[in-house]
């Protein structure tokens, strides 16, 4: 059977995911003897982080942990501050421990926290619309008491006097995004809402939509299982009623024979994914081979 694949654009590390490397990356060749700590994985990849390792990168990540419970296991030396951004505590507990700081936040996080920051100091209430856990997410809910995390429209309190100002992570469903906005302003018709779902995410979740009338029965999306962005997109191609839809971190967990049935794949990949790990699938999907190439970590940065 003759299958058709199609290479969704855009592709490959969004411009914050860029800076944040090209910054890590520089860093170390700055300063080659000095002890160099990621607080929490730079960006959501794993072989992102394998590949920082071989610049002796050192990436400290607990899930069960909060960037600020983090930092003290950072003795000395230059702390990293991720893509994802860190809270206004964070920045004061590295300062007063000594730390050299690298801040590698993403313009379009640090521009949601400055528009979230600019709001409180206003008194008014922040409807913050995020994943609880993501650092991201973490940076602004754990500012504040007048931050309230909505993870769904469940969340969304019953009873708020006073100013609010919604807004959200920006790596959200542009659909899911919709739907709790407009809860929202049912409930509260006086609430400003912000808008602040970034231009890589939105691009990305737009182009699987449009698939709908090109007759696509199969979508692969190559990302880390950790990547928000990356899940997002796996969910909009579900409401895009693509038939088989799956997320895979490398070719190695590509199910073949599944892909044989399909007619037409459409490959997209989360804006923290290599471009490399995707042109391997790229390969695999249109080869039929019998099995995946290794991956050569010094071909991911």
């Amino acid at each position: 059977m003759e299958r058709k694949i199609t290479r969704v654009q855009p592709q490959g590390y969004c411009g914050g995911v860029l800076q944040a490397i090209a910054l890590a990356k520089k860093c170390r060749q700055e300063n080659p003897d000095t002890p160099i700590t990621i607080l929490g994985n730079l960006v959501h990849n794993t072989y992102v982080k394998k590949a920082l390792a071989h610049y002796h990168l050192t990436t400290i990540e607990d899930s069960s942990r909060s960037r600020l419970q983090l930092l003290d296991d950072i003795k000395d030396g230059i702390v990293i501050f991720t893509a994802h951004g860190v809270s206004p505590q964070v920045y004061d507990k590295a300062r007063e421990k000594g730390l050299q700081i690298v801040d590698a936040t993403c313009p379009f996080v640090s521009q949601t926290q400055k528009i979230v920051q600019d709001h409180l100091t206003q008194n008014a209430w922040v409807f913050y619309v995020g994943k609880k856990g993501h650092p991201e997410a973490e940076a602004i809910y754990s500012s504040s008491d007048h931050v309230i995390l909505i993870e769904s429209t469940q969340d969304i309190p019953s009873h708020i006097e006073g100013e609010i100002f919604v807004t959200n992570q920006t790596t959200m469903s542009i659909l899911e995004l919709q739907s709790i906005f407009q809860t929202i302003k049912d409930q509260y018709p006086h609430a400003l809402i912000h808008d602040e779902i970034c231009n890589a995410t939105r691009v990305r979740q737009q182009a699987i939509l449009d698939l709908k009338d090109q007759n696509v029965d199969g979508l692969i999306v190559v990302g880390d299982p950790s990547s928000n962005n990356t899940q997002k997109l796996a969910a909009i191609g579900k409401e895009a009623k693509i038939p088989y839809v799956v997320c895979v971190a490398d070719a190695t967990e590509i199910d073949l024979d599944q892909i044989r049935t399909c007619h037409h794949i459409a490959i997209t990949s989360g804006a923290s994914t290599p471009t490399y790990l995707t042109d391997q699938i790229c390969r695999l999907v249109s080869s039929d081979a019998a099995k995946p190439e290794p991956v050569d970590i010094d071909c991911i940065l």
